[in-house]
């Protein structure tokens, strides 16, 4: 069982900043990859960045140059730290990891979702 706590989410400003954390903790062997989607009201949920555990990254169109993704590996951390916000940013934001877990000794791997932060950027 994994959980995964998320803090950061909030009301800002059209060009405002937020640092979304989210915090693993639960019985696994490691973290493949960590990241962050998202869901604004009436559409699906979305991908916004990820990051493996080498550190390679990927990242919306819609958010590249705005958004910046990092994990501590140590501390089994994710941080979303979002710049430049625009009123399109607004939706709830969910930390996803997939873990690697063994049981009776068979390597196997889950998913899972955080419950979501609510960002809203707004005049």
């Amino acid at each position: 069982q994994v959980q995964l706590v998320e803090s950061g989410g909030g009301l800002v400003q059209p060009g405002g900043s937020l640092r979304l954390s989210c915090a693993a903790s639960g019985s696994f062997s490691s973290i493949n990859v960590m990241g962050w989607y998202r869901q604004a009201p009436g559409k699906e949920r979305e991908l916004v960045a990820n990051m493996l555990g080498g550190g390679a990254t990927q990242y919306s169109d819609s958010v590249k140059g705005r958004f910046t993704i990092s994990r501590d590996n140590s501390k089994n951390t994710v941080t979303l730290q979002m710049n430049s916000l625009k009123p399109e940013d607004t939706a709830v934001y969910y930390c996803n990891v997939d873990v690697v877990y063994y049981k009776e000794d068979v390597r196997a791997q889950g998913l899972y979702w955080g419950r979501g932060t609510q960002v809203t950027v707004s005049s």
